[in-house]
């Protein structure tokens, strides 16, 4: 595959801006003997798989600077004011630099003509919407993540300066052009077996559910964010998202995995060697001893890992199994760990540890309290119940990356939006998703305050707010949680502070799980360990003397609104000043 990519052979280029786009082939091979065959058609898109989707940490951590995660730590990037268009990265050229992936697929689309003889028109349109595929997944990055940005749909020439150093398109036209791709993807590229059966490879059935993520990202973020004056066509997109999610609804082989255990079933999506053919659109295969990787490790490690948890504010909107809201018991506020989980949505226990968690230590299967080095509320759903893996890249577990389930909750959030949600959307969408996890799935008689609350009050309207809340719970950590709150302009979220579990008084031995062990104390003296919390700069109780035990209180976290978009870099700007800066970063 070396020979098949560029290399930069002049190190004047490294301070030029036409390194982002051009291309320079190694030898003659590249250019003049390959994309003769669909074989070579399929090493060459095969190496986006390889490349450019996320790996296991990027994968199931996605989400740790989102509103319902407890960190060690916090991006600088929420840190007051402190960030910088000198900080940000994500613009860089070079062979591995960002926009690689771009001239990646600009080179192929400009050079699958080559083999279009050579191949069928079904295999021929199959590859360029491959092609096209990737070329609006590296698109809708830049645009989520830095608003307006330069559109190439074709490998430059060095001589094209002006082409090189234009100035950025707008929002509106680069994402015609992504919905364009998708589109065609979406149309043209392969259904057949060979390539579906895996889950691994990009198919109809991804670019729909691709391009469903990507017009319901857009719609919303128009209809929220209302100083873009896009507001009028955010119908447009959300209705392509509605139309995408239809045809996967109606026409694909996917389906939500029912008829097991509610109380494992939803986990074993995360857990499993091998992905789920019956729900699993696209994913990432891992096998022992071939491919592995580091979750188990990296969510357990007190040392070497992270321990993320979930907050409190966001456990307390997962439903009783009758369906009623957890917030409308009474005493739910101070309730003990141990009875929160008492008869909740079962996702809950299948998402952190619960008083009826096991897994295997020294190789005997044993109960295990929480770690409560943040809220106590610890991450479990992408890990492997068994602590040989701790200390080890060993993890073999499968990771989804679209599942037949958020094709659900985004038609579900479409028609919610756009005001034609009624109890024939709900049944075919957010009642299934609730009875997999042996919850009522009867649709409430009003709005949730709590969650209307939660939300800053944005909206009253109970399918919005319950659609939020399932999709929420549903995909918890899987990557999507930090661009819902950019696209339902709720940033202020991500500042508030993170609330673990209920304390009731200090210097008192918890057992968490019932096993007789004690698992924590909370005090104001002693050493901490891995069962004694110490107040003081890292460690409060919102009440003083009880409470909501708070982790990283002081941490100075906040929110702007230019925080919406990224900055410029100014590496970038000083290459090309005419790309000029986003609000509010100048």
């Amino acid at each position: 595959m070396k020979k098949l990519f560029v290399i930069l052979t002049s190190a004047v280029m490294l301070y030029s801006c036409s390194d982002f786009l051009i291309v320079y082939p190694e030898n003659n091979l590249s250019s003049e003997e390959f994309l003769y065959s669909e074989k070579d058609m399929e090493i060459y898109v095969n190496g986006f798989l390889q490349r450019y989707l996320p790996d296991a940490i990027g994968t199931a951590y996605a989400d740790q600077y989102a509103d319902n995660v407890v960190t060690r730590g916090s991006t600088t990037f929420l840190i007051g004011n402190s960030w910088r268009p000198e900080d940000q990265g994500g613009w860089s050229g070079g062979n591995t630099g960002k926009w690689a992936q771009l001239r990646d697929a600009n080179w192929f689309l400009d050079n699958i003509a080559k083999g279009k003889s050579n191949v069928s028109a079904e295999v021929y349109n199959h590859y360029e919407g491959v092609g096209r595929f990737w070329r609006a997944y590296f698109y809708y990055d830049m645009v989520r993540t830095f608003g307006n940005v330069p559109w190439y749909d074709h490998e430059l020439d060095i001589a094209d300066t002006a082409a090189l150093y234009k100035p950025r398109d707008s929002r509106e036209f680069v994402m015609d052009k992504v919905l364009e791709d998708l589109n065609f993807a979406s149309t043209y590229c392969s259904t057949d077996a060979k390539v579906v059966i895996s889950s691994t490879r990009i198919t109809r059935w991804v670019a729909l559910a691709f391009k469903a993520r990507v017009c319901l990202f857009e719609g919303t973020y128009r209809k929220y964010h209302t100083e873009l004056n896009l507001a009028s066509s955010a119908e447009k997109f959300l209705r392509e998202a509605m139309n995408a999610c239809e045809v996967l609804m109606n026409e694909s082989p996917y389906k939500l995995v029912t008829g097991g255990d509610v109380k494992t079933q939803y986990r074993s999506l995360f857990n499993s060697d091998n992905l789920s053919q019956t729900e699993v659109i696209l994913g990432v295969a891992y096998k022992t001893d071939l491919r592995m990787h580091n979750l188990t490790w990296y969510t357990l490690s007190a040392s070497a890992g992270s321990s993320w948890s979930l907050t409190k504010q966001f456990v307390d909107q997962y439903l009783m199994l009758d369906g009623s809201r957890f917030t409308d018991k009474t005493g739910y506020q101070t309730m003990s760990f141990g009875d929160e989980f008492k008869d909740r949505d079962n996702r809950l226990q299948q998402t952190v540890i619960s008083p009826d968690y096991q897994r295997k230590v020294n190789g005997t299967l044993k109960k295990v309290a929480p770690d409560v080095w943040l809220s106590g509320y610890q991450l479990i759903k992408w890990i492997i119940d068994d602590d040989v893996h701790v200390g080890k890249s060993t993890s073999a577990n499968s990771l989804p990356l679209l599942r037949f389930a958020e094709a659900l909750l985004t038609y579900a959030e479409a028609k919610a939006e756009m005001g034609e949600m009624d109890e024939t959307v709900w049944n075919k969408t957010i009642r299934p998703l609730r009875e997999r996890a042996g919850v009522n799935g009867n649709v409430p008689a009003v709005y949730d305050p709590y969650l209307a609350a939660y939300y800053r009050n944005q909206t009253t309207d109970k399918w919005i707010l319950e659609v939020r809340r399932e999709r929420s719970i549903e995909m918890a950590s899987e990557q999507v949680r930090y661009d819902d709150i950019m696209r339902w302009k709720l940033g202020e979220l991500l500042a508030q502070d993170w609330q673990g579990i209920y304390i009731a008084e200090k210097d008192k031995d918890y057992d968490l799980n019932g096993d007789g062990a004690i698992d924590l104390t909370v005090s104001d003296t002693g050493s901490a360990s891995s069962t004694r919390v110490v107040l003081g700069t890292t460690y409060k109780l919102s009440e003083g003397n009880s409470g909501y035990l708070m982790y990283n209180y002081n941490l100075g976290r906040s929110w702007l609104d230019k925080k919406y978009l990224r900055p410029i870099p100014a590496s970038a700007l000083q290459m090309n000043p005419a790309l000029g800066q986003n609000p509010g970063w100048q």
